[in-house]
């Protein structure tokens, strides 16, 4: 890719992706799951900061990213701060695909054509360097393990994987129970990534509407629901998810 440090979009997508089928860990979520990651990435570069459960631009300069760089002239077009909830259950359609292509032209994710049930087309992704993968999990296996507070990128980047429910792939079954227990916890190690995360997640619960009660320090501490709006059409109809 040519820099040391990959966006949180990129981490989020690549934490999804199935090494095995090649196919993407909820997908119905994840849409929003990139929107918000994109609203910390942002954050992090010092382009936007909330304000109550608003975002708002504090230097619109462009990053040099212009995948993020859409967003913020999307939000600086706004004028005015705007609800993170309203702004990540906007439409963000093809947020996946965008960024499956985008790894793909880095060189980070190779694509396999397919067919399902021998007539469908599909298209799958296969990660071309599997330690990038593992690096990421391995941050947050040590921040679940460790109980040592993560860095704000690892905190907002576990608080979206609990938001869209990667908890029960990357920790699955019984056996995985107190590592998500533990991953749902990280989310109050960071204010942007614990504001945008409980966004996802009234979205997906359909709350997004109604203004956003103070949350205690520790967040809500309630699992992604089920999506309960029309299903979202990510432009990725070729791409087998599941």
């Amino acid at each position: 890719m040519g820099r040391s440090r990959r966006t949180l979009p990129e981490e989020l997508l690549l934490l999804a992706l199935d090494p095995t089928t090649g196919t993407t860990a909820q997908p119905q979520s994840l849409d929003l799951g990139l929107a918000g990651a994109q609203l910390v990435e942002l954050a992090l570069a010092g382009r936007i900061a909330p304000d109550g459960d608003r975002i708002a631009v504090v230097m619109p300069r462009p990053t040099g990213d212009p995948t993020l760089d859409s967003a913020l002239e999307l939000l600086r077009r706004r004028g005015s701060p705007v609800r993170a909830v309203h702004w990540i259950g906007g439409p963000r359609l093809g947020l996946r695909q965008i960024y499956l292509s985008h790894l793909e032209r880095c060189g980070m994710v190779h694509a396999v054509a397919g067919q399902m049930c021998g007539v469908l087309p599909t298209t799958r992704y296969q990660a071309t360097d599997t330690a990038i993968s593992r690096d990421i999990r391995a941050r947050l296996d040590s921040a679940i393990r460790t109980g040592v507070p993560p860095d704000p990128r690892t905190a907002a980047l576990a608080a979206l994987a609990h938001a869209v429910g990667l908890g029960k792939h990357l920790y699955p079954g019984n056996e995985g129970r107190s590592s998500r227990s533990r991953l749902r916890d990280l989310i109050r190690h960071d204010p942007m990534g614990g504001l945008v995360a409980h966004a996802v997640m009234d979205v997906q619960n359909g709350v997004g509407a109604q203004p956003r009660r103070n949350q205690p320090a520790g967040g809500s501490g309630r699992q992604p629901g089920p999506v309960p709006m029309q299903p979202r059409r990510s432009g990725m109809a070729r791409v087998a998810a599941h």
